[in-house]
């Protein structure tokens, strides 16, 4: 996958200065950050997933949860009840 971003020239600046620092080119050094935050996201839902497997809930029942919680919190958030 290829990405295009458009950053001001002070971002841009200091992108580079950071790569720099860590001794490697923009393209590796911006690889590095989705890296580390992909895992760090993983990371943070894996006590979840572990608990979403071990109940036995299937994927459609998980949705239909979901979609309830956040109809409420959309209802809720408009003034109006459920």
């Amino acid at each position: 996958m290829s990405l295009t971003i458009n950053l001001s020239p002070d971002q841009e600046r200091r992108l580079l200065e950071r790569a720099a620092r860590n001794g490697q080119d923009v393209t590796a050094y911006v690889h590095r950050l989705i890296e580390r935050d992909i895992e760090d996201a993983a990371e943070a839902l894996a006590p979840f997933r572990r608990q979403v497997s071990e109940s036995g809930i299937s994927d459609d029942e998980l949705n239909s949860f979901f979609e309830e919680v956040r109809d409420e919190v959309w209802q809720q958030k408009h003034g109006r009840s459920s």
